[in-house]
């Protein structure tokens, strides 16, 4: 078990600028951060109606494991492209797919066109690392995300002290935009991302010092 629980507690802490954004998004517009299928998708019946499953915050679908002894799990995954997080696998939405499971698989899939922040593994929140967030871009479709943070220890955010920088992905461009919000005071000191496109890039390394910049990435 403990080889399992500590795949998860590092999946935990790589995905904290993803839930501090979440939890800004919360503070600013009461949006939970655990979220039903029905709030992004009210046209879709079968999402209405799905109750085993959930969206963590807009980008990640979560399909809990509750059955002793599955070896295989339905997951309705709504209209679009999804990616197996587990494997990186592109797959259509707007159907129901079978997916294999064991006691340390639970399915998480990520929307096409989402922008997901990651940071390197800690061992407590505020270890400090050498190595860059990771910008994970999840192509087959546009994208738009905010990542915001703050110091981190003082109420400073709540006098506007905080940053928040934009990345936009134009799919068919394969392009990503990045700017600072104007909401952002002060400017930010450079920082280092490294950025991904999936399936294929390999990644690449960038400092961002607030200036707007766009890369383009190989079709």
């Amino acid at each position: 078990m403990e080889p399992i629980c500590r795949e998860y507690l590092n999946l935990r802490y790589r995905l904290l600028p993803y839930n501090y954004t979440l939890a800004r998004e919360a503070h600013d517009t009461g949006m939970p951060l655990m979220r039903a299928l029905w709030l992004h998708y009210p046209g879709d019946p079968q999402a209405v109606a799905c109750g085993s499953q959930y969206l963590w915050g807009r980008d990640i679908l979560v399909a809990p494991v509750v059955e002793k002894g599955a070896s295989e799990r339905l997951v309705y995954l709504p209209a679009g492209n999804w990616y197996d997080w587990w494997n990186g696998r592109k797959i259509a939405g707007g159907r129901t797919v079978r997916r294999a499971v064991d006691l340390a698989t639970m399915p998480l899939y990520v929307r096409a066109g989402s922008i997901l922040p990651l940071d390197p593994v800690r061992q407590y929140g505020g270890q400090s690392t050498a190595d860059p967030t990771t910008i994970r871009i999840y192509s087959g479709a546009d994208g738009r995300y905010n990542l915001y943070e703050d110091d981190g220890q003082s109420l400073q955010y709540l006098k506007g002290s905080a940053t928040w920088i934009a990345f936009t992905w134009n799919d068919a461009e394969r392009t990503l935009k990045m700017a600072l919000d104007p909401r952002s005071s002060p400017k930010p000191s450079p920082r280092s991302f490294n950025i991904v496109v999936l399936p294929e890039d390999a990644g690449r390394q960038i400092t961002f010092d607030g200036t707007e910049m766009s890369l383009t990435f190989p079709k």
